[in-house]
């Protein structure tokens, strides 16, 4: 019988050397760990390789079902009580998983948990962030890329990690993710209509909505390679992207008299879109 307390479940899609990097830090993360490898792709080798060599499980659906669906298909038959779920450009500083658990098990009506996410620079991403309003949704979306400085993105990524203690968030950034495993099971999973992003906001929301607390404890602390995905498929990533977000936000304005709003914001999001392709295939 497993005597594991934290299932890591780690989705990838044709990973390269950051996955070995990932699991070769994962060792002296935290006590209790199983480590289960969903690959999307079309060749695990690499994947293969490393479940191997660290004694891991390798989930292969089949086909590519993107990030909350494969990150279900790995938790799917978990019996531990703490669910990790993330992106294989992780890489782990000694402790930072049990530091986590230790923040999350204090509190028993905490869901989720999220550690302090750094660049490579040793910058904090802003991670932990609170739900946005529709006019701070569409300023950030708008003009993040040409103003980043504006003020809708800045309220939208309320910087929670300067408050130095544990706290409360709206909701928390999937590409590292503790989750209570009666939480996660109790509001369904991730919801596997979005393909990738916002899967992770759409679910701290319905977390916050069941009555769970989504903490950010900065004191776990993780570095954020970032962006392997994003490098290699550009134009897929942003395309999944843009839908992603229409997604979310028509599913909140989808009374008969928001169509007025759904019509502004599909309008918004193409042209949004267009021009990043464009910017991306130069």
């Amino acid at each position: 019988m497993s005597t594991a307390t934290v299932r890591v479940v780690c989705v990838v899609y044709h990973p390269g050397p950051e996955l070995d990097d990932f699991a070769r830090s994962l060792r002296a993360a935290g006590a209790g760990l199983e480590l289960v490898i969903v690959d999307n792709g079309t060749d695990q080798s690499r994947s293969r390789a490393v479940a191997d060599e660290h004694g891991a499980r390798l989930v292969v659906p089949g086909a590519n079902v993107g990030y909350g669906a494969g990150a279900n298909a790995g938790a799917a038959d978990a019996r531990t009580p703490w669910l990790l779920v993330c992106n294989a450009d992780l890489v782990w500083q000694p402790g930072s998983i049990d530091a986590l658990v230790a923040a999350a098990g204090a509190t028993p009506r905490v869901g989720s948990a999220g550690p302090a996410l750094l660049n490579p620079d040793g910058t904090v991403y802003p991670s932990a962030r609170e739900l946005p309003s529709l006019t701070q949704g569409v300023g950030h979306a708008l003009l993040v890329r040409v103003w980043p400085g504006n003020p809708w993105t800045k309220a939208y990524q309320v910087r929670q990690e300067t408050a130095g203690g544990a706290r409360a968030a709206g909701w928390l950034s999937g590409a590292c993710l503790l989750l209570r495993r009666e939480a996660f099971e109790q509001v369904g999973g991730f919801d596997e209509s979005y393909f990738m992003f916002f899967e992770d906001l759409d679910l701290g929301e319905r977390l916050g909505r069941a009555g769970w607390t989504n903490l950010y404890v900065p004191a776990a602390r993780v570095t954020h390679i970032g962006g392997t995905s994003w490098r290699s498929r550009p134009v897929p990533m942003i395309r999944a992207h843009h839908a992603s977000a229409y997604r979310y936000l028509a599913r909140r304005y989808s009374r008969w008299y928001h169509a007025p709003v759904r019509w502004a914001l599909r309008a918004g999001l193409a042209t949004r879109r267009t021009w990043e392709i464009v910017v991306a295939s130069r």
